[in-house]
C-alpha cells in the first residue's frame, strides 16, 4: 500500500485539449475571453493558464507529434462539445467579450435550472464556450 501526503483539492484536475486550426489565434481568443495567459506558446501547442493553473490546452489540428493527430482534419471541429467555465469575474469577462470581436451565441441570461447568469460564445474553430458566474 502506497502512502501519499495529504493535499487539498480534487485528486483529478481537468486539463482539456482541443484541436484548432490556428494555435496563435485561438490562444489570443481564449486569453481575451478567459483572462488567461500563455503557459507555453508556439504554433503547434499552447497551455492556457488562469491564476497560474492550466485550464486548457490547444493543439494544432494537423500536427501528429508522438501521439498522432488530435482530431480528424476532414471533420468539423467543435461539434457536440461545450467548454464550460465558471468565472469569478463574470461581469469583467462579459465586458471583454462585448468589447471585442467575439461571436456571441446567447448573450447574458439566467440559466433557469442553475439560477446563475451565463453567456454562450463560439470560438474561432466553432467550439461552444460557456462562461457562467459562480
Amino acid at each position: 500500500m502506497t502512502s501519499h501526503a495529504p493535499h487539498s483539492g480534487p485528486s483529478v484536475r481537468p486539463q482539456p485539449m482541443i484541436a484548432v486550426a490556428d494555435v496563435g489565434a485561438s490562444s489570443r481568443w481564449y486569453q481575451l475571453v478567459l483572462g488567461a495567459t500563455s503557459g507555453h506558446g508556439g504554433g503547434e501547442y499552447e497551455q492556457l493558464l488562469v491564476d497560474g493553473s492550466m485550464v486548457m490546452q490547444l493543439h494544432l489540428l494537423e500536427e501528429a507529434h508522438h501521439h498522432g493527430t488530435i482530431g480528424n482534419p476532414s471533420a468539423a471541429l467543435g461539434n457536440g462539445v461545450a467548454l464550460w467555465f465558471e468565472a469569478d469575474g463574470f461581469d469583467e469577462a462579459v465586458a471583454r467579450c462585448h468589447g471585442a470581436d467575439v461571436r456571441i451565441e446567447t448573450d447574458v441570461h439566467t440559466n433557469p435550472n442553475a439560477g446563475h447568469r451565463e453567456i454562450w460564445l463560439r470560438d474561432p474553430d466553432g467550439y461552444l464556450v460557456v462562461l457562467a458566474e459562480r
